[in-house]
């Protein structure tokens, strides 16, 4: 074991039992996979996923290149980072080549999100993070403090002094007073991956252990905090940033502050004979902390003189330090055996087992970067930090470009800062890309295997933009999104154009900040819950009653009642000609209903709909459609005038919410002075039409009071009745051409009502039917449902429904768009039906429709379409198959012969005119 006795902060006293590459090995509690892993001496995790070359581990946190793994148990999740999972008793978990597999098992665990307002956020909770926290706090602003890692303290070790004492005592009494104040909430373990306008953040709480190991059942495994804040505080800290040089991509290559990491926190020494090359003070501290700990350290430093202050230090502990020496390659197979280096006395080979890298530092700037701050290069940082402001937002720390643990402390605190032991006087970093070797095994992005030979053939092909490079290269495209390997492909591709870096600047850092699963971001919408499901008043008495049932906008609607035996299509011939014959009843509650009420509410509707609304009457209903701005048809339903200033408007199903959202739009955008308010009522109204030459028998024993006869009670009108006390509102609506009253009840009285229904029709066989029978119906009657037969290019012209644009109205919505050229072509197409010439053969909905040559024969490819069915059905009452079709120039080719391709045949078919069934209209009035 490579633990080191009186470091890190893991509980030594429980020993934890984990498999990986089928190998058993222990841990404690507070170990990640990875630090589990090298206290092991396992540095191999797995292979490359384009050269299959060895992989380990590269870092200490998320922005780590290499150690992906794939967990088997307690649940399989691919491509996760062995430094960010959190080691559980029996974890089970295996290296990759960059691709896992996905569980084929349904996920247990609950996932969930919550809303949080508030005044301060400070996104990190190192010291710059903690002291800006406790200023907010202390000044009586509420705060959201969130940190990634699983304790605060950021990047901290220990052995730094803050306030005279060891820094991790200020960091537990920071803490403490945020603990004690009501106004704060502190979430450890919580990755903020996107920041957006308005102070708007998204942050991912991983509320359990890993993937939920022995976490109460009620408790979510992750959580996405969706947090609102006036002020946001960026204190996100540095990545540190690697060297390029040869064959860089073996396992025991480390960055610097890594190996300190995993000796602070974990108690790991990652090697015992270390070879540690920097351009930059920070990795002589590294270089320190792991020879007090017991390690052999030899420091490789690329610039002319070592720091002074740092290098006697390192000295003192039997540190030997070479100024002015590069690594150019490394050696060994499942791990580094040998690191070769070049000096001015030239060629160096030094044996080693760990090879630790610091090239200087970038400021954590992803999530300054997401809301467009800008970015300006620092060229004695060899790094891009944020430039300017924005409007609430304030960064701090290391992400602003402070790395002196005084100056990071100040930018938190402000006035009153803690004081803070003096560190030595930094020296400035150079800035090194990379040093000499074979560009094709130089490895820019380790885990992409993109190289430095990769971007010389991207400048080579003419690129010149870095976002260009990165695509060319697949560079910064890994799960670690570019942490390590962004801004030298921007120095190295700058280099390779002889241009300024700062003049080609970083690629776009774009949320997440690091991989976020899809079950996290779904929450509990997945199974049964991912799309909402709502069932009517009814829905028990159509379980019963054997109903199969669609979903339709969310809704549970019966399709069709099998009896005994039979399959959908001989059920719906019965439900169709039962309908026809005698009488038949729907469920149709799920259509949508607004109530629009208020002095402009017939103004509204005007300019919603394509015709007149306003000239309505008072116990009237009229049909209209609703055009987007293209002119295209969007929905359609009927319009009630209930009262002088109140309509209710229908809508289709699945069309309801975005109807009402379509409505609220225009009237708090468009045209706020209009006095109109919109409620839906969808679940208020149970609506059950009543089909059929039969129809007015039943509807008129149930509601003796009523009159319902043709003269009473005329088509497009509606009554309101009662039925023992409760109000009832029955309107003359045919969807089928047949006679037929649509009653309408509220929701709580639906099941009592429907049975008085069904109880009156008995003697007229009356039969329920579902969508489809209604679908069948409307189709014959050559009524278009919209969604179905169009397809948001559709006009109502195309529809053959020029009668519904009003010539009279000034404006609508849409109207303008009947103007375009394009919508006065004659081969746009139009609706029509097509009958199969066989009559036999049921045409596939969606199928195109072609012509044939005059030699019969298909034209050459490609073929040119006609159109395409839009709805197919068999009709009892026409005793054999139709369909429903958008074809070009359609009305005028009623009568021609066309071909649909369906199985490997051509099926004739000749166009014909929408209304199948009854094209008098004899039958709406009984």
């Amino acid at each position: 074991m490579n633990r080191v006795d009186g470091y890190g902060r893991i509980d030594r006293s429980r020993t934890l039992t984990f498999t990986f590459d089928g190998r058993t090995y222990t841990g404690h509690p507070g170990d990640t996979l990875a630090s589990a892993l090298l206290a092991n001496g396992v540095h191999r995790v797995g292979t490359s996923v384009k050269l299959g070359r060895p992989h380990g581990i590269g870092a200490a946190w998320t922005e780590d290149p290499t150690g992906l793994v794939q967990i088997e148990k307690p649940f399989p999740e691919p491509m996760l980072q062995a430094t960010a999972v959190e080691l559980t008793d029996g974890l089970v978990a295996r290296g990759v080549n960059g691709q896992g597999r996905l569980a084929d098992v349904p996920d247990p665990a609950r996932y969930d999100r919550k809303h949080t307002h508030t005044d301060t956020l400070v996104i990190g909770a190192g010291p710059a993070g903690l002291v800006a926290a406790r200023s907010a706090a202390r000044a009586g602003e509420s705060v959201v403090l969130v940190d990634d890692r699983v304790a605060p303290g950021g990047s901290l070790t220990g052995t730094e002094r803050i306030d005279g004492r060891p820094a991790r005592e200020f960091v537990d009494e920071v803490v403490a007073e945020l603990a004690g104040n009501q106004e704060v909430l502190h979430l450890q373990r919580t990755t903020a991956f996107g920041q957006y306008d308005d102070g708007f953040v998204l942050a991912l709480e991983r509320r359990t252990d890993h993937l939920g190991a022995a976490a109460p059942a009620n408790r979510a495994r992750q959580r996405v905090h969706r947090i609102r804040a006036l002020k946001v505080v960026v204190a996100t800290g540095a990545h540190e940033r690697p060297i390029v040089f040869e064959d860089n991509d073996r396992p025991g290559i480390l960055l610097a502050s890594a190996a300190r990491d995993y000796l602070h926190r974990y108690g790991v020494l990652a090697g015992r004979e270390i070879v540690v090359f920097t351009s930059d003070d920070t990795a002589y501290a590294a270089a320190i902390d792991l020879a007090d700990a017991g390690a052999r350290v030899t420091i490789l430093d690329a610039r002319d003189t070592a720091p002074e202050e740092w290098k006697n230090r390192a000295v003192a502990r039997g540190t030997t330090v070479h100024p002015s020496t590069v690594v150019t390659g490394t050696e060994g197979e499942e791990r580094v055996s040998g690191v070769l280096a070049r000096n001015a006395g030239g060629a160096v080979r030094l044996p080693a087992d760990l090879l630790l890298v610091s090239g200087g530092w970038n400021p954590v700037v992803h999530l300054f970067s997401h809301i467009k701050g800008a970015l300006a290069y620092d060229a004695a940082l060899g790094a891009f930090r944020p430039s300017g402001t924005l409007p609430g937002v304030t960064v701090i720390g290391a992400a602003n470009g402070t790395f002196d643990l005084a100056g990071v402390v100040r930018e938190g605190a402000g006035d009153g800062a803690p004081s803070v032991d003096a560190e030595p006087a930094r020296t400035p970093t150079k800035v090194l890309w990379r040093t000499e070797g074979d560009p094709d095994r130089q490895f820019v992005d380790i885990q992409r295997d993109a190289t430095v030979a990769d971007i010389q053939r991207a400048v080579g092909a003419g690129l010149r933009s870095v976002e260009h490079v990165k695509r060319y290269t697949t560079i910064g495209t890994a799960h670690d999104q570019g942490k390590t390997s962004g801004v030298i492909a921007s120095g190295i591709t700058a280099e390779l154009l002889d241009r300024p870096i700062e003049e080609l600047g970083t690629t776009t850092f774009r949320p997440p900040y690091t991989p976020v699963a899809f079950a996290a971001l779904a929450g509990s919408e997945r199974g049964k819950l991912f799309d909402p499901e709502r069932t009517t008043s009814l829905h028990a008495w159509h379980v019963a009653a054997g109903a199969v049932f669609e979903d339709v906008g969310q809704w549970k609607r019966a399709r069709y009642y099998p009896k005994p035996g039979e399959d959908m299509d001989t059920a719906v011939l019965r439900e169709c000609a039962a309908t026809r014959a005698s009488v038949g009843i729907l469920d149709g509650s799920t259509l949508g209903k607004i109530d629009v009420q208020g002095p402009d509410a017939g103004v509204l509707l005007d300019r919603i709909y394509t015709n007149m609304m306003s000239t309505l009457k008072v116990g009237r209903v009229r049909y209209g459609v609703m055009c987007g701005n293209d002119g295209m048809v969007i929905d359609d339903g009927t319009v009630l005038r209930i009262a002088e200033n109140r309509f209710l408007v229908t809508t289709t199903t699945g069309g309801a919410a975005a109807v009402l959202e379509w409505m609220e739009e225009w009237l708090q955008t468009e045209w706020p002075e209009l006095r109109v308010h919109l409620a839906s009522v969808t679940e208020h109204w149970a609506v059950f039409p009543v089909v059929g030459p039969r129809s007015r028998d039943v509807v008129g024993e149930v509601f003796p009071n009523l009159d319902v006869s043709n003269e009473a009670f005329s088509f497009m009108s509606w009554k309101d009745t009662a039925l023992d006390g409760v109000p009832a509102r029955v309107a003359r609506i045919s969807f089928s051409g047949e006679l037929a009253y649509e009653v309408n009840v509220n929701s709580w009285y639906a099941l009592s009502l429907w049975k008085r229904l069904l109880e009156a029709g008995k003697r007229f066989d009356i039969t329920p039917y579902g969508t489809e029978t209604m679908h069948v119906l409307r189709a014959e009657k050559g009524y278009p449902i919209i969604g179905q037969d169009t397809d948001g290019t559709v006009t109502p012209q195309d529809l053959g429904m020029n009668w519904v644009v009003s010539k009279k109205k000034e404006d609508f919505i849409g109207k303008r768009s009947f103007a375009r050229p394009e919508n006065h072509n004659p081969l746009r197409k139009q609706f029509v039906s097509l009958l199969p010439t066989d009559g036999l053969t049921k045409l596939r909905e969606g199928s195109q429709i072609v012509e044939l040559r005059e030699d019969g024969a298909l034209p050459e490819p490609p073929v040119p379409m006609l159109g395409h069915i839009t709805s197919s059905y068999h009709s009892a009452e026409l005793g054999r198959p139709f369909a429903l079709a958008l074809v070009k120039n359609g009305r005028a080719r009623i009568g021609d012969l066309v071909h649909v391709p369906m199985g490997g045949k051509l099926i004739e078919a000749e166009i014909g005119d929408t209304v199948l069934v009854d094209p008098e209209g004899a039958r709406r009035d009984g």
